[in-house]
C-alpha cells in the first residue's frame, strides 16, 4: 500500500455484513463443541480430526496433511490425536513410504464413533445454520463463500474446489 494512499474503509452495509460474519465466527463453534460434548463426549475438533480421517483414503492421512484439513498447528493437532489415541479412536504410526513421516489411522472404533456422532453434530449445523435458508439462500451464501474462500486460502488447503472433502 502506497504510504500517500488514503486508507480504506467499510461502508456501512459491509460493516453490518462484517459484525455478523463476526458474531457467527464466534458464536457457532461453540454451539457446534457444547453439542458434541453433551452427545458424544468429544470437542468439535476431536470430531473434525475423526471425521477428516473418516473421509480419507483408507482413513488415513499424513500428520501435515491433517493439520491442513482441520486448520491446525501440528503441536496442537499432536496433542489431540494423543488423546484420541488413548481412547482407542486413532493410532499413529510412521508412513510405509517415508518412516519420518507420521500417519495417523482412524480406528475401527474411531469409525464407530464419527459414525454414531455425525447425526447429531449434522442436526445442530442444519438448525443453527441452513434450516432458515431457502434454496436461493443457499446458493447465494455458498457463491459468497467461495468467493472469500478463494481469497483467504489461495492454495485450496482444504481442497473444496478440487473436489476433495
Amino acid at each position: 500500500m502506497d504510504d500517500d494512499a488514503s486508507p480504506r474503509w467499510l461502508d456501512d452495509e459491509q460493516m453490518r455484513s462484517w459484525l455478523r460474519l463476526q458474531a457467527v465466527i464466534g458464536l457457532l463453534p461453540a454451539l457446534l463443541d457444547q453439542q458434541l460434548r453433551h452427545d458424544a463426549d468429544l470437542t468439535h475438533f476431536e470430531y473434525l480430526t475423526l471425521a477428516m480421517l473418516s473421509q480419507a483414503d483408507d482413513r488415513s492421512l499424513r500428520m501435515s496433511d491433517l493439520a491442513r484439513r482441520t486448520n491446525a498447528t501440528l503441536p496442537r493437532l499432536s496433542h489431540v490425536a494423543r488423546r484420541l489415541e488413548d481412547r482407542g479412536f486413532l493410532r499413529r504410526g510412521p508412513a510405509p513410504d517415508d518412516g519420518r513421516v507420521t500417519v495417523a489411522t482412524l480406528t475401527e472404533a474411531g469409525w464407530h464413533k464419527v459414525v454414531a456422532s455425525a447425526p447429531g453434530h449434522a442436526r445442530t449445523v442444519l438448525e443453527n445454520v441452513y434450516d432458515d435458508l431457502d434454496r436461493d439462500d443457499l446458493h447465494a451464501f455458498t457463491r459468497v463463500l467461495d468467493t472469500v474462500l478463494a481469497h483467504v486460502d489461495p492454495h485450496d488447503s482444504f481442497g473444496l474446489r478440487t473436489g476433495r472433502p
